[in-house]
C-alpha cells in the first residue's frame, strides 16, 4: 500500500518538472513521458484486497441456541416431575432378580424354578393416558347420550401394556419362548415357539415355530397361561412391572434430554 502511494506522489511532483522540460526540448518531453508512464501505471494498478482472518471460534448458529433453550425448558419440566427419581420398593415375594442398565429400553428379570432357567425381558410400556383423540371422542359420545361404551360392544377400554419376552430353558435342551403383552391385571400370550439351538443362524431363522397361539385348543391355551403363572408371570409381577417401567421411562427420557444438551453445548 505505501509503495503505491509513494508512486502516486512521485508522479504528481514530477509532472510540473516534466512539463517545464518539455518546453525547452522535444527530447526532454519524450524522456518525461517515458518516466511518467510507469509511475501512472503503477498508481492505476488495482490494489490486492487483504483477506480477513480471525482465530476466534465461529459463533454458535442461532437455531442451535434456540433448540438448546427449548431442551433446557424440557429438562426443567422433567426434573419437576415426581417419577424420574422415585425408587420402587420391590415386593417381598417378588420372584425375580432385576437387571436394569441406564440408557437401555428394557430390563431383564431372571430366576430359577425347579431346575429351569427363566428369563423375562420387559420393554418400555405403551401408555394409555386418556389424551388420545379417539378416547376423548368416545367420552364425548357418552356425555351426549350415546352408549359409546366398549364394554357394551364386548370390547375392553384401552389399557397401558408392556411387551414381554419369556424364555425358559432346561440345561442344553430345547428353548421355550413366549411373547406376551402384560396388562395391569392380565397377561396375553401372543405367540409360542420351541426350538433347539443349532448354532446355524440360517437354519434357526427358517425353523417352524408352531401355529398361531390363538388357533390352539382353548384348554391348551389355558394350560399355558397357568404354566407361566406358576413360573412368576402373574398379576403380582405385571402390576409391579407397570409401575417400574413407567418410572424407568421417565428416567431414561431425562437422561436422553441431558445427552442432547451436552451435544448442542459443544
Amino acid at each position: 500500500m505505501a509503495l503505491f502511494a509513494a508512486a502516486r506522489r512521485a508522479a504528481a511532483s514530477a509532472a510540473p518538472l516534466i512539463l517545464r522540460a518539455s518546453a525547452s526540448t522535444s527530447t526532454g518531453a519524450h524522456r518525461g513521458l517515458a518516466l511518467l508512464r510507469p509511475l501512472a501505471a503503477a498508481a492505476a494498478r488495482p490494489h490486492p484486497r487483504a483477506m480477513p482472518f480471525s482465530s476466534a471460534p465461529a459463533a454458535r448458529p442461532s437455531s442451535d441456541a434456540e433448540l438448546l433453550s427449548v431442551i433446557d425448558s424440557e429438562i426443567k419440566y422433567a426434573e419437576d416431575c415426581d417419577d424420574h427419581d422415585r425408587v420402587e420398593e420391590i415386593p417381598d415375594n417378588f420372584p425375580f432378580k432385576i437387571t436394569d442398565e441406564k440408557g437401555m429400553n428394557a430390563i431383564t428379570l431372571k430366576r430359577t424354578y425347579h431346575g429351569e432357567q427363566i428369563e423375562v425381558v420387559a420393554h418400555m410400556p405403551s401408555l394409555v393416558t386418556g389424551d388420545d383423540p379417539d378416547h376423548d371422542r368416545n367420552d364425548e359420545d357418552k356425555g351426549e347420550g350415546g352408549d359409546g361404551s366398549n364394554e357394551d360392544q364386548g370390547e375392553k377400554p384401552p389399557q397401558s401394556s408392556i411387551p414381554l419376552t419369556v424364555t425358559i430353558t432346561k440345561g442344553d435342551g430345547p428353548i421355550l419362548e413366549f411373547t406376551c403383552t402384560a396388562y395391569p391385571d392380565e397377561v396375553i400370550i401372543d405367540s409360542l415357539s420351541v426350538s433347539q439351538p443349532t448354532g446355524n443362524d440360517e437354519i434357526d431363522l427358517i425353523a417352524y415355530e408352531g401355529p398361531d397361539f390363538n388357533d390352539l385348543d382353548e384348554n391348551l391355551q389355558r394350560a399355558f397361561h397357568k404354566y407361566l403363572e406358576l413360573r412368576g408371570i402373574s398379576p403380582l409381577t405385571t402390576n409391579f412391572l407397570h409401575e417400574y417401567m413407567i418410572n424407568k421411562d421417565s428416567r431414561e427420557y431425562l437422561l436422553w434430554l441431558r445427552k442432547l444438551k451436552d451435544f448442542f453445548k459443544q
